[in-house]
């Protein structure tokens, strides 16, 4: 049976027509695979429904945050009585206060925690502090990482193995990007050169400890090691972007799995359980130095909101039970392999972290971008559409990760591996 998406087409004609490219953020349009992208009406627990009364079991999450599956109970509850007393404040709560000794308990290299409302706003500001603190202007940071979309980050790695990067977006100067150097990914000895020449100019460090970005990329621990002792050696700020791993690979985040201790982290995703949230945090020495406690510049009206806040703590108060990972391990091994063996003889390979995962249509694992720009992404487009057209809700892109949720059902997964079998079944 062939599915109807008309009035998700009919949706997107008119947003064309008021919003840039039809959606609020270029992960949305189908830009990588072609067609129109799905109009979502609602959701509930592991499945989206869309305009034309599609369900799909989603393995988007809302890009992560979605972890105990969407429309949560306990979320939903926290936020509705929050919501009740007060939406906005410009004025402290407790909740704050709360949701960031639950972070702190939960990751032992943050001592101290400030709140922001996205991503780019974690990672941004993390720079700049790390600039602040050490007094240094430069920045490393790693192909196929994505960080957000401030204007210092926002940059791409030439073909040589370490490059001061050119902006890749227009409206991005030069000036902003003449600190950023660009790395291979789990190139260790690139590493060890970089420092040799520069390290007493290098503020900060900042990678994906595993990379969603890209694909799901899985560092090698000589390359985490090599980078810990680096900047260590250098004096030089390592920071995790845990927006996407943070409480999604591990309640720890990757760090715990790794035995890394960063000094400073960046989260979001998660901590705002589906609202716009996020936050960074470290080592009090380093934190200090934000305003007011110390002169490095960072403030948000809605940082900290109380709805963001109540959900925050909902979500994080659930996966403190280690029961949960532990299911999204199972849920996790179960897709993988069968995703492996629908594949069969298709060059590929799957990569995965808990729950966080991508099918590579490439021969070999994926471990830097100059591998994963290797990937047939039209075999990916291919499969991204015959997979839609049976239920299932994949990321758009070959160079986006899949997450599961503790939602899912085990026969949600044998029916996701069920039409991956019918897909490449298909193929030629």
């Amino acid at each position: 049976m062939v599915r109807s998406y008309q009035k998700s087409s009919d949706a997107f004609a008119r947003a064309t027509d008021v919003i840039p490219g039809g959606v609020n953020s270029p992960a949305r349009a189908f830009g990588a695979v072609g067609g129109t992208p799905v109009f979502v009406d609602h959701a509930e627990g592991a499945y989206i429904f869309d305009l034309d009364g599609n369900r799909y079991i989603d393995y988007i999450g809302s890009w992560g945050p979605m972890i105990l599956g969407h429309a949560h109970p306990k979320v939903l509850k926290a936020v509705q009585e929050a919501a009740v007393k007060g939406t906005s404040f410009g004025a402290p709560t407790e909740a704050e206060t709360e949701i960031a000794k639950r972070i702190i308990a939960a990751v032992p290299s943050i001592e101290k925690v400030r709140f922001v409302n996205s991503g780019t706003e974690a990672t941004m500001s993390a720079i700049r502090l790390a600039r602040g603190y050490t007094g240094r202007d430069k920045i490393i940071k790693f192909a196929g990482n994505y960080h957000g979309h401030a204007d210092s980050l926002l940059v791409a790695a030439g073909s040589s193995a370490a490059t001061l990067s050119v902006p890749n977006s227009p409206g991005v100067t030069r000036g902003a990007t003449g600190d950023t150097i660009i790395l291979p990914y789990n190139d260790p000895a690139e590493i060890r050169s970089i420092f040799s020449r520069q390290g007493p100019e290098i503020s900060a460090v900042i990678l994906e400890p595993v990379v969603g970005n890209m694909g799901c990329v899985i560092p090698e621990n000589e390359f985490l090691q090599v980078l810990r002792e680096e900047t260590t050696k250098a004096g030089t700020v390592l920071i995790y972007d845990e927006v996407m791993t943070g409480f999604r690979v591990a309640f720890g985040g990757a760090q715990s799995l790794q035995g890394i201790t960063p000094d400073l982290t960046t989260l979001g995703k998660i901590v705002g359980g589906g609202l716009p949230a996020a936050a960074y945090g470290g080592r009090a020495e380093i934190m200090d130095h934000i305003l007011p406690a110390g002169d490095v510049f960072q403030a948000g009206t809605l940082s900290g909101n109380p709805l963001a806040t109540a959900a925050g703590n909902a979500i994080l108060g659930d996966l403190a039970n280690p029961a949960v990972y532990e299911r999204l391990e199972m849920l996790g091994s179960q897709l993988q392999d069968g995703l492996d063996r629908a594949a069969g003889k298709i060059p590929h390979s799957v990569a995965r972290v808990g729950s966080m995962m991508t099918l590579f249509f490439s021969p070999e694992p994926v471990t830097n971008w100059a591998k994963a720009e290797q990937c047939n992404t039209h075999q990916f487009a291919r499969y991204f559409h015959g997979m839609l057209q049976r239920g299932i809700y994949l990321p758009c892109s070959q160079y986006e990760a899949m997450f599961i949720s503790h939602a899912h059902t085990t026969e949600d997964i044998e029916a996701t591996i069920s039409a991956a079998e019918e897909v490449f079944a298909d193929w030629d």
